[in-house]
């Protein structure tokens, strides 16, 4: 007997559109997936997602989001409230590290220099007539160089309190997520994690140790992040004012 073979679906189809909901003109990403069977609706720091079936007619995609379209509207202004305003790229500019602000000083080019920390203020070696791009190059240079450092610190903390061994910690630059953990034992990190206080760091990290005890979300895991990290659930509401998952 020969086995039948099973068809691939097609890639999704990707499009951007705009649409006016409840007075307001929305533009969103439409994602269309031969594995859909309905439209859902997706909202994170990247706006508005459609996900819809292949051969979905454009009066049903239109109907559902009408049918939502105050939902779309209030879910989309409380993530740009929670948006952090944009760091302006200039001498004097303040920026966050671990849940304080500094000042960013420019200083005279060096090459291969890194930015340093003294004291209240980040000396970054750019140049004082630098542009505002080699000024953010520098300092997310910086800021990844740090993290990556107060994370295995953290890491090694809490690693001997809960009797787990990760494999090792790596920086990640997801858009919705603070943390995430192989079941090789790889844990990884947003990097922008190291911009929030410390309570918060720890939380994320004990979070994702977690996960090589319990590789779920079931109730034995909390009581695993629990021991560790008492005030978590303060912590998790924390993060979601800030708009990124754990």
């Amino acid at each position: 007997m020969f086995k039948a073979l099973r068809r691939k679906a097609p890639p999704p189809v990707v499009e951007q559109r705009n649409i006016l909901l409840s007075g307001k003109e929305v533009s969103y990403t439409l994602k269309r997936s031969g594995y859909r069977r309905s439209i859902g609706l997706r909202i994170d720091d990247r706006g508005l997602t459609v996900n819809a079936p292949l051969r979905a007619s454009e009066k049903w995609l239109h109907s559902v989001l009408l049918d939502k379209a105050d939902w779309v509207v209030d879910k989309l202004d409380t993530w740009e409230s929670k948006r952090a305003p944009p760091i302006e790229w200039a001498d004097g500019a303040r920026i966050p590290f671990r849940g304080e602000e500094f000042i960013l000083q420019l200083t005279q080019k060096k090459r291969g220099a890194v930015a340093q920390l003294h004291g209240g203020v980040l000396q970054v070696p750019v140049g004082i007539d630098a542009e505002a791009a080699a000024i953010g190059k520098s300092v997310t240079h910086w800021y990844r160089i740090e993290a990556l450092q107060v994370f295995r610190e953290c890491a090694e903390h809490f690693a001997s309190q809960m009797n787990v061994s990760p494999r090792e910690i790596k920086l990640s630059t997801a858009r919705t997520q603070w943390g995430s953990c192989t079941v090789q034992g790889v844990v990884r990190l947003n990097w922008q994690l190291v911009k929030m206080p410390l309570h918060l760091i720890d939380y994320v990290v004990v979070h994702e140790l977690a996960h090589l005890v319990e590789m779920n979300h079931s109730p034995a895991f909390w009581q695993v992040v629990e021991r560790a990290c008492p005030d978590y659930r303060q912590c998790r509401a924390e993060l979601r004012s800030c708009g990124v998952a754990e």
